[in-house]
């Protein structure tokens, strides 16, 4: 069992550890028998045996998709007609080649996927493979209970955010001439091998999204999914739930967008479900709390926030640095990251009389790509033609927009961030212990003794 060799077949199993081709067997051992059960061949499976094993765990059009893939893997190198079913050699080398092979390994199973001859196929077909994948991991994450913390809401289907997140994986896709994938009008353009390879060679969520698919599925070879990193663990305080704005799908594409170390828990710091629509208490409950994700909805549906890459401070001056960047969740997904243009990447001040008292990121004064106004639930995002700091469009229906819900997260672990803090003065984190110990009379006696603090020089 396992030990023939072939064009295809060899290098399947070379790229599976002998403890992964164990797994891979039983795997197969398992659907065989069943297919034996239902009067099949002992030694390959059918579709309908497929189905029945994974049950509803994936959408059964994507199991046909992945099944279709397995059946037309050809281990002689001949071009034979597709096989009827699927036998252990095509299953092994399907498995490995989707979850371990190369960019053109991977793009030649998704042409098998698409269809029987192996491409070229049409762009609308690579979008619909795409519509579901990406409905299919929402779908696989929710039915194996792996949302961790998040919603599912709205990813039955091509739905907004499934629609939304597909397209801009899509957008990235380069048709054979070398023009960019831009509008509707290029659906009927033909994408042969070479124009998906390049596409998931430069698109790490399309792999990404295969495994989750293939290893949630098919409950194969789990272990070695990083699961953690892909979909951040979401923490709020106990007893105070709250539906967030994100569900888990625009939690994905974000957070893929954050430095990996940032990427494993979001904390939520500020709601103004929870918390009321007030900037006193967004500024009290997001200042010094290190790197966070600010969004929210406006009234014309618009989902779009930023990232601060570095803690909120009350102050007059621009802040943070250029890992900062904006985003948009609906009714499009995307991110803009700084242009090199200024250094304008966040500003948060309050209590001033001659300059904008309010919390903005990018662009200048009076004209920020996003800006959060202290008359809570008021704000503007301005950019014509866009936004300088981070060349974002308007991410807002209407450029100056009201609000009800929005949200700030923490990213990270917390005990990164008190490491950080440990490395201040007490007196330094907490000006109230300082102006009472100034009260009191007593002398600082390390004050120019110490060495400040780096993120103060």
């Amino acid at each position: 069992m396992g030990n023939s060799r072939s064009r295809a077949g060899p290098r399947g199993r070379w790229q599976l550890l002998g403890e992964e081709q164990a797994e891979v067997d039983r795997l197969f051992d398992a659907l065989a028998s069943e297919a034996s059960g239902l009067g099949g061949s002992a030694r390959a499976f059918s579709l309908q045996v497929l189905q029945s094993h994974v049950g509803e765990a994936l959408p059964a059009g994507m199991v046909a998709r992945l099944y279709e893939g397995m059946r037309r893997v050809d281990l002689t190198g001949k071009a034979q007609a597709p096989s009827q079913r699927v036998s252990q050699e095509q299953f092994t080398v399907s498995l490995s080649h989707l979850l371990k092979g190369d960019s053109e390994e991977k793009s030649a199973m998704i042409l098998k996927m698409l269809s029987e001859a192996g491409g070229p196929v049409r762009a609308r077909e690579v979008l619909k493979f795409t519509e579901d994948l990406v409905g299919s991991v929402a779908h696989v994450l929710a039915h194996r209970q792996e949302l961790r913390g998040w919603s599912a809401k709205e990813a039955s289907g091509a739905s907004p955010r499934v629609r939304a997140l597909a397209a801009r994986l899509l957008s990235e896709l380069k048709l054979p001439g070398g023009e960019a994938f831009l509008s509707p009008q290029w659906l009927d353009c033909e994408c042969d091998q070479a124009a998906i390879q390049d596409w998931v060679s430069r698109v790490p969520h399309v792999a990404t999204f295969l495994s989750v698919v293939v290893h949630k599925g098919l409950l194969v070879l789990c272990s070695s999914l990083p699961l953690a990193t892909l979909v951040p663990e979401r923490f709020v305080e106990q007893g105070r739930e709250v539906e967030s704005v994100l569900d888990v799908l625009s939690v994905i594409y974000v957070n893929s967008h954050l430095p990996r170390e940032w990427q494993r828990r979001w904390r939520l710091l500020f709601s103004a479900e929870i918390h009321g629509h007030s900037f006193s208490q967004l500024c009290g409950r997001i200042t010094q709390r290190g790197p966070c994700v600010a969004v929210l909805e406006d009234h014309g549906g618009h989902v779009f926030g930023g990232f601060a890459s570095c803690s909120w401070e009350v102050k007059p001056q621009f802040q943070g640095d250029s890992r900062c960047f904006l985003f948009s969740v609906c009714p499009s997904m995307a991110v803009y990251t700084h242009t090199g243009y200024n250094d304008h990447y966040m500003y948060l001040n309050h209590g001033q009389q001659t300059i904008p008292n309010g919390l903005g990121m990018g662009g200048q004064h009076h004209y920020f790509g996003l800006w959060v106004d202290t008359d809570f639930g008021k704000g503007h995002s301005k950019a014509k033609p866009t936004c300088t700091t981070y060349s974002s469009p308007q991410l807002s229906a209407q450029e100056d927009f009201q609000f009800d819900k929005m949200e700030v997260w923490a990213v990270g672990d917390p005990e990164e961030l008190q490491l950080a803090q440990s490395k201040k003065s007490i007196l330094d984190v907490d000006p109230e212990a300082q102006a009472l110990l100034e009260i009191t009379g007593r002398a600082r006696h390390s004050e120019g003794l110490r060495q400040v603090p780096e993120d103060d020089q």
